[in-house]
């Protein structure tokens, strides 16, 4: 019985390490963010789900300023190095999708094209400039979303 209360105590533990909770917010209020699939209005916490491969396109926007062009990009994901430690010893194919997450905190600036995270509260912010190729692969990932249902008329 012991040995059945552990292990789905260790099961529950790794399903939630799979996802961690991420605070969002931006540098211009008000600002929508939409990441991958949910639309958020910022400042908001979402669960953000542990990968190795795949990535979190987003597109933020300024909410007041219709004019200022969205800003996409890839959001930054931390390496979990206590992740890989634990796959490689219990369940190494779980390396398949839990070796990246979110950092416990964003800020997104549209403005300046710039992702600023951090772990910790009382930490410094980690400023991301998002690179060229990576706003284009975004922008293709909406674009092709948009085109798929059918919101956009053809040229």
């Amino acid at each position: 019985m012991r040995l059945k209360n552990a292990a789905l105590a260790c099961g529950v533990m790794l399903l939630s390490a799979c996802s961690s909770m991420a605070t969002i917010t931006a540098a211009q209020k008000p600002t929508t963010l939409v990441l991958k699939d949910r639309s958020l209005n910022l400042p908001a916490n979402a669960h953000i789900r542990g990968t190795s491969f795949g990535n979190y396109e987003f597109k933020a926007t300024e909410t007041y300023d219709a004019s200022a062009p969205p800003f996409y990009g890839i959001l930054p994901l931390a390496l979990k190095g206590g992740h890989m430690a634990t796959d490689i010893i219990f369940f190494a194919p779980a390396l398949f999708f839990n070796l990246r997450g979110a950092f416990k905190f964003y800020e997104v600036d549209v403005r300046s094209h710039t992702i600023r995270y951090r772990d910790d509260e009382r930490d410094p912010w980690n400023s991301y400039q998002v690179k060229p190729e990576e706003e284009a692969r975004a922008r293709a990932y909406f674009e092709g979303r948009q085109q798929t249902s059918g919101t956009t008329a053809s040229p």
